[in-house]
């Protein structure tokens, strides 16, 4: 389906770019030390990228409050270009990720989440890993263009697969038990140089402040340090990791942070724990740096960013006050409605918690036991979207919630999407799937542990390099990064690609 525009609200964008000629590729500096074909892109024969991925780091963070704290990305920032990086509806990690490094959405890819339904059935579920992701990644092109790559943590590569090049696998990865290298030997390498590899927290929603403090660093300095270790001993065009510390520092440390949180502690133990753990990041990137030549453009990039969390609306349990959703039996106290059971022969709708609800129609002809008539489909969803979107905080304030239907989102839809996506609140409330209890339909407490932060609609990127003016802010889309970085490395951008390169507004004007 070819398509221009926007389609809908932080999709990306699907633009046919005009081919840069000769003289404009002269005047930017860009003919050196690549070559220009006039009937085709500009190739850049020596210029590598260095991608740097910062889960969930926040514009608001790094690109304002926090810039004079952190010299290596100020320089950057200074040197080159920056701004917001509007994410992909939904902006959480997976798919966030795959999408950028794919410019491709969530629809087209099939993927709305870490978990997705795999079929129409109420129990057919798939994770959303590696063997998800079907269209090709930057390192995957780089590959068929016959240059290497290192590829290190970024989510939705377990289980690894074959390039050109060395692959450590991501945050999905069960454990050192598992084949987690490419190649297989590389993983004896890794063990030697930073011994027990750890792909993330083990758990980051924890009262336990010190001991998610202790592994957030231990973590973060293992990947940084075998960062170093594969780019000093491998040949590379492209390098692309994703370090999650930021993701986990948010999720466990905002509310000590940020005086607007209902939870804010003045003058907490942990009040600086998120600056302090961006100036230590801040190092680690400038030693990173130390093997970018003067060939190598460098981006910082996040898939979404972070703000406060108010609170979650139990959406099943509101589901069920309205008589859409009907359990098999009372719950006995705070529980998933399918740990009662659900009578789906009186059930019109469930939904999902997470950062945002996936909400899910139960249809004639298409669910097993469907009640929704297929022919009131769209009058269903249209009241069922006006309802959601009514739903008020615990004071009966409106909050401002956002519901979409994937046609309207993506220009394809593939999978089994969810019928509705619901961002509550502008995301600074999420989904919580519960039900029963005292809490109501509001509640203050994150069904999978302590959580002060949701994500933000918007990530973030600096670039600076060869050919990078220092244009200053410039903010831009997730799915327009793949395809800047294919063009400064001289490789055809796919047709099926979403988004445009950045290029353009980059370069001296």
């Amino acid at each position: 389906m070819a398509a221009t525009g926007h389609h809908g609200k932080g999709t990306g964008r699907r633009v046919i770019v005009g081919r840069r000629s000769a003289a404009r590729a002269r005047a930017v500096g860009l003919h050196s030390p690549g070559r220009f074909l006039d009937d085709g892109p500009l190739l850049m024969s020596e210029t590598k990228v260095m991608m740097i991925g910062l889960d969930c780091a926040e514009p608001s963070l790094v690109l304002e409050r926090w810039r004079d704290e952190l010299p290596v990305l100020a320089g950057l920032m200074e040197r080159g270009a920056y701004g917001r990086l509007t994410s992909v509806i939904p902006p959480i990690t997976v798919p966030a990720w795959s999408c950028m490094m794919a410019s491709r959405t969530p629809g087209d890819l099939g993927v709305y989440g870490f978990r997705n339904r795999s079929d129409h059935t109420y129990e057919g579920a798939f994770i959303a890993n590696s063997t998800a992701i079907t269209e090709p990644r930057l390192w995957d092109l780089v590959t068929r263009s016959g240059s290497p790559s290192i590829v290190l943590g970024v989510p939705g590569t377990f289980p690894v697969r074959p390039l050109n090049g060395v692959m450590v696998s991501c945050f999905l990865t069960p454990g050192t038990e598992s084949q987690y290298t490419y190649p297989p030997g590389l993983r004896r390498e890794v063990e030697e140089v930073v011994g027990e590899y750890l792909f993330d927290c083990t758990n980051f929603r924890t009262d336990d402040k010190e001991d998610l403090l202790r592994q957030v660093y231990e973590m973060t300095d293992r990947r940084f340090a075998l960062a170093e270790h594969l780019l000093a001993t491998r040949p590379w065009r492209l390098f692309a990791m994703v370090e999650m510390g930021p993701d986990r520092m948010h999720h466990g440390f905002w509310k000590y942070m940020d005086a607007e949180h209902r939870k804010h502690e003045p003058g907490g133990p942990y009040e600086n724990a998120i600056l302090d753990y961006h100036r230590h990041l801040d190092g680690l990137i400038g030693r990173l740096l130390a093997h970018a030549d003067d060939d190598t453009v460098v981006f910082v990039l996040s898939d979404h960013g972070a703000k406060r969390l108010d609170g979650g609306i139990r959406v099943n349990e509101w589901l069920r006050r309205e008589g859409l959703l009907t359990t098999l039996a009372e719950p006995d106290g705070v529980c998933s409605p399918r740990d009662v059971g659900i009578d789906w022969s009186k059930t019109v709708a469930w939904g999902e918690g997470g950062y945002y609800a996936r909400v899910f129609m139960n249809v004639e002809g298409r669910e097993p036991d469907g009640v929704v008539p297929a022919a009131d489909y769209e009058a269903v969803r249209d009241d069922l979207a006006a309802r959601l979107a009514a739903i008020p905080d615990e004071r009966g304030n409106p909050i401002a919630t956002a519901v979409y239907k994937p046609e309207e989102l993506y220009p394809e839809v593939h999978g089994v999407a969810p019928d509705l996506i619901v961002v509550f609140g502008d995301l600074l409330w999420r989904s919580v799937g519960t039900i029963g209890g005292d809490e109501g339909v509001h509640t203050f407490e994150n069904d999978t542990g302590p959580d002060d932060a949701n994500h933000a609609q918007d990530g973030l990127y600096v670039v600076a390099g060869p050919g990078i003016a220092p244009v200053g802010r410039a903010d831009a889309h997730l799915l327009d990064v793949a395809p800047t970085a294919l063009e400064l490395l001289g490789i055809e951008r796919p047709a099926e690609m979403r988004g445009a390169s950045m290029l353009p507004s980059l370069v001296a004007s």
